[in-house]
């Protein structure tokens, strides 16, 4: 389910259009998962929310969550992973995965599928 009436084709959108909304797509499920275990004051919920999208974090999510990508999915991440950004960053590797899976998420959430992201992070959490 989406949260917008909005109709687009995920599959028309570019990579990085996808890590777009992807990457506000993967903050609000990481902030509902944390402010769901515990009420903490704002401070402390921003700083283990910023530990978690960090590219590093998401870089090693992909790890996890990568045998279980179906073939579509994989390629979803391969696409935005792939694609040229003019963001030059110290941690190149780690940027490009983030990306990648900002992409796989972006594209979930536009096809409706938030079920299927809350697997994948529940994979995460296991």
């Amino acid at each position: 389910m989406r949260l917008t009436e909005y109709e687009c084709e995920p599959k028309q959108l570019s990579p990085l259009t996808l890590a777009f909304i992807g990457d506000g797509v993967y903050d609000l499920f990481v902030r509902e998962e944390i402010v769901c275990r515990a009420n903490r004051p704002v401070k402390e919920l921003n700083q283990l929310k910023v530990e978690r999208v960090r590219c590093e974090a998401q870089a090693e999510l992909f790890k996890k969550i990568e045998p279980f990508l179906t073939e579509e999915e994989t390629d979803i991440f391969r696409r935005g992973r792939n694609a040229h950004t003019a963001h030059a960053h110290k941690r190149t590797q780690e940027y490009h995965y983030a990306t990648g899976l900002e992409a796989l998420f972006g594209y979930l959430y536009l096809s409706g599928k938030t079920d299927r992201i809350r697997e994948l992070l529940s994979i995460h959490n296991a």
